[in-house]
């Protein structure tokens, strides 16, 4: 990582990676041909990027290919099925055009459930009869706005389930320039309270763009609008975003700014391993940003190969609350890109939640998981029960809703036959007897 020294301060450079320059990461020349070409054809299906940060302080090289954060960033073959990994090798190996190739991987691409959970269906609203791309407002109290200059990230998570924003595919990208129509829409409802920047990661952007479209918020005055969250990975990934980027100290003030207004501000950190919450420098950033009066919530999917251990995850939540971060969720991974690489049953999920969480004292408890987001809601695996029945004890997954499409549905415990293989919720049976769940009455 390149650093610069700034009246004793030592500054480090942003420096990234992406499929035309990977080749050039000085850590990949032990690597055969083969494993690169291998990154390669993946990499011309999912985003890849990964930069300096992430490669030399957070993976352990001595540990590749088994390293989490290794396998978090860098295309692995078997994210592919084995007939799609086929077809994008063969058109490489075969000289394919630019325009070719990208036939191709749209092709796989679209076999991928490329918008999970009806995000293009359901969740887009409108404003005076107009769509609007940029937001998407799936429960009432909560909008999740998609600010155009925000859709990348400092590295890409290689399960991530907002891929589409990154490769390009027509139709398939939320963004939106206009934060006076984030304004009126907000204003027209009166029951959303929050407002959640997400992407891509809002935390690309430089301060000056990001108050762009902050401040419209603080100055309309909204008497519904309780609390502004800002999703990112730039903790785990870019932590100097906060600390020694040449605009940090704005980015700190208008965090500032953003409490003082009376407005609540949650920074909603992405952390997958806990090497991630183990550098100086995130430690640092985390500092920085409790001292503007923000709060830090942290959450992550469950994803096999990287997390899917219960120490990990009671370590996790350990640290992130030594730090002085709020755990928050435990998240299935979506059912979307390299799902199946990543995909940890259901039951399983439930039984690494419950092995951390007993490991772990009260004050970490406030995570909540595992759940789905789904396109009902957010759907919490409360465990597996044995139910009494006249035909016998009947084996039940427990379930309930964490958020809904119908309020009416949150806190309602409902029940699946037991299935030890299901990974989500569309793979599940209603119990006793039923023939829909009633979420689908």
């Amino acid at each position: 990582m390149k650093t610069i020294v700034l009246e004793n301060k030592v500054i480090p450079t942003y420096k990234s990676y992406g499929l035309s320059s990977f080749r050039s990461i000085p850590q990949l020349k032990r690597f055969s041909e083969e494993e690169l070409f291998n990154i390669e054809v993946v990499g011309n299906v999912l985003p890849f990027k990964v930069n300096d940060y992430v490669l030399n302080e957070l993976i352990d090289w001595s540990n590749v290919p088994n390293d989490p954060i290794f396998r978090l960033t860098f295309p692995q073959k078997e994210m592919l099925q084995p007939a799609q990994f086929a077809e994008m090798e063969s058109a490489l190996r075969n000289g394919a055009g630019k325009n070719e190739i990208k036939v191709v991987a749209n092709s796989i691409r679209a076999q991928l459930n490329p918008h999970p959970a009806g995000q293009l269906e359901y969740n887009v609203p409108s404003l005076d009869g107009n769509k609007l791309h940029g937001l998407q407002h799936k429960y009432g109290q909560t909008v999740l706005f998609f600010p155009q200059q925000g859709q990348t990230c400092h590295a890409y998570c290689t399960f991530c389930f907002r891929w589409p924003q990154f490769v390009g595919m027509e139709g398939m990208k939320f963004a939106m320039k206009e934060s006076e129509q984030l304004v009126d829409y907000v204003r027209a409802h009166p029951e959303v309270t929050d407002v959640l920047f997400t992407g891509g990661d809002p935390m690309v952007m430089r301060s000056k763009i990001l108050r762009g479209y902050i401040e419209p918020l603080m100055q309309a005055k909204l008497p519904n609008l309780k609390t502004i969250r800002i999703g990112t990975k730039a903790l785990a990934y870019w932590p100097y975003r906060f600390t020694t980027d040449d605009d940090a100290e704005d980015l700190l003030a208008l965090f500032e700014e953003v409490k003082a207004s009376g407005i609540h501000l949650s920074v909603m950190a992405h952390f997958s391993h806990p090497v991630e919450l183990s550098t100086p420098a995130v430690e640092e950033a985390i500092a920085k940003i409790k001292e503007t009066g923000a709060q830090i919530r942290t959450q992550s999917p469950v994803l096999r190969h990287i997390n899917d251990s219960p120490s990990v995850w009671s370590e996790m939540w350990q640290r992130q609350v030594a730090l002085g971060c709020v755990p928050y969720y435990m998240f299935v991974a979506r059912d979307t890109g390299a799902r199946e690489y990543f995909e940890v049953p259901l039951v399983r999920a439930w039984e690494i939640f419950k092995n951390a969480y007993q490991k772990v004292s009260g004050i970490c408890r406030t995570v909540r998981g595992p759940s789905m987001s789904c396109t009902p809601g957010k759907v919490q695996v409360l465990g597996v029960a044995e139910v009494p029945s006249v035909v016998g004890n009947q084996k039940v997954i427990v379930m309930r809703f964490l958020q809904g499409r119908d309020p009416s549905w949150v806190a309602r415990p409902f029940f699946a036959e037991y299935d030890a293989k299901a990974a989500w919720i569309d793979e599940l049976k209603p119990a006793f007897g039923e023939t829909q769940f009633f979420f689908e009455r």
